[in-house]
Formats: structure tokens, C-alpha cells, sequence
């Protein structure tokens, strides 16, 4: 639940380019402690791009981004590195090594960032493996024994294996039935919750966005064009705002969560 107005990400200015393609250019955005905050937008806004800088797996052409007060491309790298182990990222395939089990996968963080034994390691990845939902048997597992649902868990528990304050998924859902999409989702609320995390979720999904998100951010022209609750932004006089939010798809999205007789900002 958000309790917080404090800006746990503050980017500031930012410009993303490749070659002469400007992805972003002056884009702002605020991050609250404590939210679940959706980001959606067009094919080709970028969502991926400022998730990973973010993140710092890309550097930007031009701008500021500060996580927990501290601008993160100004860093020291030692300082960078420990900054980073702050956050726990689920990339949109899972991203999961093939030839280590999920236990393994799970445990390698563990011991490469905290310096952890094997066997200490385990018994953590045991506790994520069971906090996500997956049952004990499938720590000894293969990524390639896994349906899509299981995978989106094992990498969940990867990001949360350092305790992270801060959760950057890409696209979590994507690929999963509507049943497993919706325990998904249920278990991001019950883990924000009980952890006080706070969410960076990039994601098309309607029902994501009116069920679990505190606010959503939309990208386009280059920059973040609003971030507000999602009533605020589905009423926004903008042409593809209207057609995603009050299109088909919208529509029933808001009518599924009209129907559980829950607000879409019942979080907030």
C-alpha cells in the first residue's frame, strides 16, 4: 500500500539514442516509495530502454537518474555496484541460464553479490522459491521443465533474492492465460505489500494496469506524457490514450474489475 510521496527514482532530462534515432528526449518521471507504478506505451516509446537505464544496463546520451537520492551515473563504480544490488530485475523472457536449475539460478546472486556459502545460498532460494508460489520440487528443475507461469515465478524469485527495495519487471505477464496472468498479479500486490516494495512495471497488459498499478506513466512523443491514477490518464484527451484505455480491450478490463467490485485505485 502506498504510504509514501518520497521519489524513490527521480530521472530527470533524459535523452536515449541509438545512431540518429532519439528514443527519449527531456523525459522526467517520479517513482513513489511504496507504489506499483505501470508503464505503457506504443511500440517503439522506449519502455525496455528507460527500464534499463534505469537499471544501469544502458547508459544514457544525456540526462540525470537518481535511485535512493544518489545520481546513479555520477557514482563511483564500487558505489554503483552496491547501489544496484538495491534492485531485483524480471527480464521479459525470464532470462534464466538453461544449464542451472532453478535453485542454482536463484542461489547465484546470492553467492557471486553476498559473498554467500552454496549451501547458505540454498536454503534462501528455498524461502524465494516458496515466497513466489512454486512448489519445493521445483528448485531441482530446469528452466526447460518449466511452463511459462513457472518461469515468470523462478525469475521473480531471482529478482527478489537480494532483498531488493525496488522491482523492474518487463512485461511479466506476457505469454500467460488470463488465470495465470491474474495470480500474477495478485502475488506482485501480496509481495509489495508484506515487503514494501516499490514497482517499476512495464507491461501492456489492461488488466495489470486496473488491478494492481497505483499509477501508470504512458510514453510517447519521446517523453513521459502523464503519470497518474489510472482514471486520471484514461481520460486524458490524447489519441492513443483513447483508443488503448477506451477501446474493446479497455473497456472490459475496467467492466472484469467493476465486476470483483473493486475500484482500479482500491490500493491506493
Amino acid at each position: 500500500m502506498v504510504t509514501s510521496t518520497e521519489a524513490i527514482i527521480k530521472v530527470r532530462g533524459l535523452r536515449n539514442q541509438f545512431g540518429n534515432n532519439v528514443v527519449h528526449q527531456d523525459l522526467d518521471l517520479d517513482v513513489c516509495r511504496g507504489e506499483i507504478l505501470g508503464v505503457v506505451g506504443g511500440s517503439g516509446t522506449g519502455k525496455s530502454v528507460l527500464l534499463r537505464s534505469i537499471v544501469g544496463l544502458m547508459t544514457p546520451a544525456a540526462g540525470e537518474i537518481n535511485l535512493f537520492g544518489k545520481n546513479l551515473l555520477a557514482l563511483p563504480s564500487a558505489e554503483r555496484a552496491a547501489l544496484e544490488q538495491r534492485v531485483g530485475v524480471l527480464f521479459q523472457q525470464g532470462a534464466l541460464f538453461s544449464s542451472l536449475t532453478v535453485l542454482e539460478n536463484i542461489s547465484l546472486p546470492l553467492i557471486e553479490h553476498a559473498g554467500l556459502t552454496r549451501t547458505e545460498a540454498g536454503e534462501i532460494a528455498r524461502v524465494k522459491i516458496a515466497l513466489t508460489g512454486l512448489s519445493a520440487h521445483a528448485a531441482d528443475l530446469y528452466p526447460s521443465d518449466l511452463s511459462g507461469g513457472m518461469i515468470k515465478r523462478a525469475s521473480l524469485a531471482r529478482a527478489l533474492a537480494l532483498d531488493p527495495d525496488i522491482l523492474f519487471l518487463d512485461e511479466p505477464t506476457a505469454g500467460l492465460d488470463p488465470i495465470g496472468a491474474a495470480a500474477f498479479d495478485q502475488l506482485l500486490m501480496t509481495l509489495r505489500d508484506a515487503f514494501n516494495l516499490t514497482v517499476f512495471l512495464v507491461t501492456h497488459d489492461l488488466d495489470t494496469l486496473y488491478t494492481a498499478c497505483d499509477r501508470i506513466a504512458v510514453l510517447s512523443q519521446k517523453k513521459v506524457l502523464v503519470a497518474d491514477r489510472l482514471e486520471v490518464v484514461a481520460n486524458l484527451n490524447d489519441p492513443w490514450i483513447q483508443d488503448y484505455f477506451q477501446g474493446p480491450r479497455g473497456r472490459s478490463a475496467f467492466q472484469a474489475v467493476e465486476r470483483t467490485g473493486a475500484s482500479p485505485t482500491h490500493h491506493q
